[in-house]
């Protein structure tokens, strides 16, 4: 399965913006799918996933309330609506697919299998 992100780019605190995210090849078995940020000089962290079967949705307590996270099935695409942007948002987000069950928890990286390239976001003052 191949991920492509789009639409990241240069906004301002306070501002709004959305990224994509396509799947393309063998995208049939798809648990779920999510948004994970790496920041300059920091980890790569969870953001939100959503639950392919039941549209389930999970958020990061840093982005609850700010963020959305939606798909388009028909599409194998996944957006990422953010609001009230603040410079703490700056990251690389990357698009995340599991075809399997967690055997973690959605917030662990180790358990997504496919990843895209990454797409900057710059929140500037």
């Amino acid at each position: 399965v191949q991920l492509a992100e789009s639409g990241g780019g240069v906004v301002q605190v306070g501002y709004s913006r959305r990224i994509s995210c396509v799947a393309s090849g063998r995208t049939f078995a798809t648990y779920a799918m999510g948004w994970f940020r790496q920041a300059p000089g920091k980890t790569r962290e969870f953001v939100a996933t959503f639950y392919w079967n039941n549209h389930n949705t999970y958020y990061a307590d840093s982005v609850k309330g700010r963020f959305t996270i939606s798909s388009d099935k028909a599409k194998n695409t996944i957006y990422l609506q953010m609001n009230s942007l603040k410079s703490e948002d700056t990251a690389i987000y990357y698009c995340a697919r599991s075809g399997r069950s967690f055997t973690g928890n959605y917030r662990s990286p180790s358990d997504y299998d496919d990843w895209g390239q990454g797409t900057l976001v710059t929140v500037s003052s």
